[in-house]
């Protein structure tokens, strides 16, 4: 479906004028009709005889035009800025309205939206209750039948997805998005919305199994054979940007532009949080000890190359293994050493 959009319809004020004129002629009709029957000699024709008398026929066409001269005003549509509307007749697309103004259509042109009483969920304090009830509000008029083009966001709930190494997460994510093509979201899938839905809980589960939580050994989340450093925690621009392009080529066939996706909650499950935050504080434990070894090796190295270029004492290997180890133990120690004064002989 090829979206077709009607510049030329944008004469509604011209249109509300004439029908507002005709209405009115109507009306003047009506009552003419009514003056001349009761002035006119028969007066008291028969019902069925109306139609022979000039009061009569005026009365009949003023009274058929009240009746429907209501019509002509159905064609009248009136659009905001960065709003759309999709027009059908009798089962026909005809074009779609998507600049702001005053425009009229053929009267019995429907609006078509599929998704207009369906609400995008935002933020989870909502209340859907209160969200039913204005979408069928809004869905009795034609202004419910509007396509917003606006920037719109998709706040999806959280999901609980393996990650490569089979631990459960759970992750969410916001998604900015725009209807681009009117004609494809509305005739080419059944809801728009619930499509877009569907499809970024698809693509973030797609995505999400290709890494892991954090840097592991021996993972290939590129899909290039070689093993890196990727994860969600720690190459999170790098995950929304493929859960995005994902996304793209997901909802294209519906008229959808994705504007961009930012993952908003990330955590390890409840289940296996506690286990992982104790994982995570034994590696970080792990990671000081190394670098306070280290720092302490260096510490000694200086000072006994410091002694043997000062000259200040001569240690022999037994000495200098006890003086060592006594070192590494205060630097390395979690408590403040306790100095012991020896006043005897070195040895």
């Amino acid at each position: 479906m090829t979206e077709k959009i009607l510049s030329k319809n944008k004469n509604g004020m011209t249109m509300l004028i004439v029908c507002i004129a005709e209405y009115l002629i109507g009306i003047a009709v009506f009552i003419t009709g009514i003056i001349l029957l009761a002035r006119s000699e028969d007066a008291d024709v028969a019902a069925k005889q109306l139609l022979t008398v000039p009061g009569g026929v005026l009365l009949a066409i003023g009274i058929l035009w009240l009746v429907l001269g209501f019509i002509p005003f159905l064609g009248l549509k009136v659009l905001g800025p960065q709003e759309a509307l999709v027009m059908t007749l009798f089962g026909r697309y005809t074009g779609t309205l998507k600049e702001h103004g005053f425009y009229y259509v053929h009267p019995f042109s429907v609006a078509v939206n599929p998704a207009a009483a369906t609400k995008l969920r935002q933020s989870g304090d909502v209340d859907s209750t209160e969200i039913v009830e204005a979408a069928a509000a809004a869905a009795k008029s034609y202004t419910g039948k509007k396509i917003s083009l606006k920037v719109m966001t998709l706040n999806n709930a959280r999901q609980k997805i393996n990650d490569v190494l089979g631990n459960p997460v759970e992750i969410g994510i916001a998604v900015m998005w725009r209807v681009d093509d009117t004609a494809k979201a509305v005739f080419n899938v059944d809801n728009y919305k619930e499509f877009l839905s569907l499809q970024c809980d698809s693509a973030l589960r797609d995505i999400v199994r290709l890494y892991p939580y954090d840097v592991a050994q021996g993972v290939d989340t590129t899909g290039d054979g070689l093993e890196d450093d990727g994860s969600l925690r720690g190459s999170s621009t790098i995950v929304a940007q493929r859960i995005k392009n994902q996304i793209q080529e997901k909802v294209a066939e519906a008229g959808l532009t994705i504007i961009d996706a930012r993952i908003t909650y990330l955590a390890y499950a409840p289940e296996i949080a506690a286990a992982m935050l104790q994982r995570q504080q034994a590696s970080a434990v792990v990671d000081a000890r190394k670098l306070i070894v280290d720092g302490a090796v260096g510490m000694v190295e200086m000072a006994l190359e410091r002694l043997n270029e000062k000259q200040v004492v001569e240690l022999d290997e037994e000495r200098k293994a006890a003086m060592v180890s006594n070192l590494l133990v205060v630097l390395c120690g979690n408590t403040d050493a306790q100095p012991i004064v020896n006043t005897g002989s070195l040895y």
